[in-house]
Formats: structure tokens, C-alpha cells, sequence
């Protein structure tokens, strides 16, 4: 066997179990573990900076023109 059809397959079977650790925690989760309505949405909000970290170019960052 080649080393790269070895390296594909490893890559695949590697792939395949994150995928499934990813899918089974997915499925295994409870929504109230889970939850940020414990924090509440005014304090996310508070926690939010105030001005855009990028370049304001009105498409990433938007801008108030006024």
C-alpha cells in the first residue's frame, strides 16, 4: 500500500470519528445545559463593545450616517 492512499485513509477515518464525537454530543446535549437565558439578553448586550473592532466600511461593520 502507498504512503499517501495510507495518509487519505487515516485522514478519512479520523474525520469520521470527530464527526461522529461531534454528532453524539449533539445528540446527547440537554437544551438546559446549553442555555444562556440564565444570564439574561441585556447583560450580553451590556457585555458588548460599544464601537465595531474593524475598519468601519458599512459592510462588515455598518455605519450611521448622520
Amino acid at each position: 500500500m502507498k504512503f499517501e492512499t495510507l495518509m487519505l485513509r487515516s485522514l478519512f477515518a479520523a474525520c469520521l470519528a470527530v464527526c461522529g464525537l461531534i454528532l453524539g454530543a449533539m445528540l446527547v446535549t440537554d437544551p438546559s445545559d446549553a442555555s444562556l437565558a440564565d444570564t439574561g439578553i441585556a447583560a450580553i448586550l451590556l457585555a458588548a463593545p460599544g464601537h465595531c473592532a474593524l475598519v468601519a466600511d458599512g459592510v462588515i461593520c455598518p455605519h450611521v450616517d448622520g
